[in-house]
């Protein structure tokens, strides 16, 4: 039963959630649950399968740590943080273990060094919530939707953390450290509808600590989406690096780059939107110039990247004429002049093999002429393909500049990934970054389970979830074309609750993701997942007067080596589902989350034998809770039903568990 005067939340298509009052008692089998809503109306609102959620008592809303309410549910979640937000102008909130922030898209000032040092030292809870934590063993999982703030908050995090750390070795390690930002900024962030400075990419910054002083840092990075290196959507940009560039186009270092505005090259103009509001692009190369500097890589080299970057732009200036077939290029053409000039290689050969491929058939070897999109899309995949070695270049140097020559004896990860996508087309660009997110979200439920749970029995998180194991089934359809690999997803995975087929679409599929279902078009998902580039192409790469920079440093197999056989055509041996590894991701988060010490410390045997101990102490009564507070979380032993709050904690000197208590 409900009573009268108890206040509930409803739907509302404008607030989404309000408020209400019960003005008569309900009871089981009533049709309809008469209300009263804040401006005094009456609603007669009908239960169809469930009663509206309660609403927390008045003392309760607003409260720093969510965990805190009395009812958890969206509603009092919405509402307990919207009252922070407006009343206490507060944009972080604890739930649990996990803070919950508030993008304010304006400067706060909050994270000043006396701010900072004010915090360190602190645990969980001795101060107002805040993304400043204490240092040790752990991993930050930064994740929201686009425009959220993750990026921002990623660097917070890492200024603290190189702040209050200092440096034991060299004193300039937290300066490059704080460098590593702008440099992967631009070269890994761009425009979106949603945000002016969308990572374009994930990333995991590993920060690496030795008697409490900084003593350097690794970044691993995945799933680039280098598709928008050759195509944007409306009102949106490629990488801000290509526009610092054209808007830096008068420089004397770079006249000879054949650069000019944005709006005149057609890799920066699709979107058309060459210029953002909220970034001035010359100062933004001078930002990233100056950290480049910092992290050690001299002028020489970095004049050397940027003749690669406006030799990508000047490629997508090449035209291709004809209908059926390309009609080959002439020498004269301008941009394919620059394209070569920049890279020292033979206006003849990229002549010859941008509008022609070579085959290799029974022993027999000949040359095949490509039609105009074939030629298109030839040229747009050795573009996507030099960004990626540039980039891999880029991450490896900034990795060299930070590595620790005396190593570390703690580390804390902080992992920056892409929010999750659902737009009104979308492809297979989606797909991987929803892939990744659904595994995240999965490390995250157990490690939630793990820390958060009234039973202990419920950490005990079983196999991999459906949608996870459905997602990973698309990965492992391999087909010669988009039609015939739609089809036999059909076949192989209908069957699943977490894959559907539009009613009314016949090169479409849905996957059921934790955030909402998501439509993909099947068109281009086959040669996306190929990322293959034409191995002549790559040759004139592998001949290039710049091959240093585009084959340097990334461990990868890149230009200039070829682990595959001539005449492959292929020089991208491996899928980009098999370089995605979302698996990689979550075991390092494992590694560096209180779970892993929890399950290391509180084993099964380690249980039976406390329980026994508490038994033979208290003649076979219930058991009692122990609360590990290193990690201020409850363990119940085994299954208690509520927590007991740290004051009334008392472990019985006999027991010799003196260790789960901090002094």
């Amino acid at each position: 039963m409900s009573p009268q005067g108890a206040r509930v939340w409803i739907p509302d298509c404008i607030e989404v959630w309000r408020a209400a009052e019960i003005t008569r008692g309900y009871k089981e089998g009533d049709a309809v649950l008469h209300l009263r809503l804040e401006d005094g109306s009456a609603l007669a609102y009908p239960i169809e399968f469930q009663l509206p959620p309660l609403c927390n008592p008045d003392c309760l809303s607003g409260a720093d740590d969510l965990v805190a309410l009395s009812y958890l549910h969206e509603p009092a979640v919405l509402h307990s943080l919207r009252r922070r937000f407006l009343e206490a102008n507060t944009i972080y909130t604890y739930c649990g273990i996990v803070l919950v922030a508030i993008n304010p898209y304006q400067p706060l000032p909050i994270y000043e060094e006396e701010v900072i040092y004010a915090y360190s030292g602190r645990e969980i809870g001795d101060m107002d919530p805040h993304i400043f934590c204490d240092v040790g063993n752990q991993s930050l999982i930064i994740s929201g939707e686009s425009g959220a703030g993750k990026t921002a908050s990623a660097k917070y995090a890492m200024r603290y953390f190189t702040t209050i750390g200092g440096c034991l070795c060299d004193s300039s390690m937290e300066e490059k450290v704080l460098a590593s930002s702008p440099v992967m900024e631009a070269f890994g962030n761009a425009k979106t509808t949603r945000n002016d400075n969308s990572s374009r990419f994930g990333k995991y910054i590993e920060i690496g600590f030795s008697q409490a002083h900084v003593t350097g840092a690794t970044i691993k990075t995945y799933l680039l989406e280098k598709s928008r290196v050759t195509f944007q959507a409306q009102a949106e940009r490629n990488y801000h690096i290509f526009y610092q560039l054209c808007a830096s186009a008068t420089l004397p270092e770079l006249q000879g780059l054949g650069l000019c505005g944005a709006e005149s090259f057609h890799y920066t103009r699709q979107g058309q939107c060459a210029v953002a509001q909220s970034t001035d692009d010359a100062a933004d190369l001078d930002s990233t110039r100056h950290a480049f500097s910092l992290l050690g890589t001299v002028l020489a080299e970095q004049l050397e990247l940027f003749r690669v970057l406006a030799a990508i732009l000047h490629l997508g200036n090449i035209v291709l004429r004809g209908r059926d077939r390309s009609v080959p290029l002439q020498p004269a053409d301008e941009a394919l002049g620059l394209f070569c000039t920049l890279l020292g290689t033979e206006a003849s050969q990229v002549i010859r093999w941008l509008c022609h491929r070579k085959l290799i058939t029974a022993g027999e070897t000949y040359v095949k002429p490509l039609s105009r999109q074939q030629a298109l899309d030839s040229r747009d995949a050795l573009a996507k393909y030099m960004y990626g070695q540039i980039f891999r270049w880029m991450v490896s140097r900034v990795n060299h500049a930070l590595r620790s020559l005396e190593g570390h004896h703690n580390s804390i990860g902080i992992l920056d990934i892409y929010g999750f996508e659902m737009f009104d087309v979308n492809s297979f660009e989606q797909f991987c970054i929803n892939y990744a997110n659904e595994k995240l979200q999965q490390h995250f439920n157990r490690v939630g389970t793990t820390e958060m749970s009234p039973c202990w029995e419920l950490v005990r998180v079983g196999a991999a979830h459906p949608c996870c194991a459905a997602a990973s089934g698309v990965f492992c359809l391999e087909c010669g074309s988009d039609g015939s690999w739609a089809r036999k997803l059909y076949q192989t995975h209908l069957s699943s609750s977490y894959f559907q087929k539009p009613k009314r679409s016949t090169d479409a599929f849905v996957v059921c993701h934790f955030a909402g279902k998501v439509e993909y078009q099947c068109d281009g998902f086959v040669e996306k997942n190929r990322d293959t580039v034409p191995e002549e192409l790559v040759g004139l790469l592998r001949a290039s007067k710049v091959r240093a920079t585009l084959s340097r440093g990334c461990g990868c197999a890149g230009v200039g080596t070829t682990p595959y056989p001539e005449g492959s055509g292929c020089a991208q041996p491996f899928p980009v589902h098999g370089r995605l590894c979302p698996f990689k991701v979550v075991k390092i988060l494992r590694a560096y989350t209180p779970a892993a010490g929890l399950e290391e410390r509180i084993s099964p045997s380690f249980i039976s034998r406390v329980e026994k101990q508490l038994q033979d102490q208290y003649g076979g009564g219930p058991s009692q809770l122990l609360v590990d507070t290193s990690h201020l979380f409850p363990v119940h032993l085994p299954f208690t039903t509520s927590p007991l709050h740290l004051d009334e904690l008392h472990i019985p000197d006999a027991l010799n568990l003196a260790f789960l208590v901090r002094p």
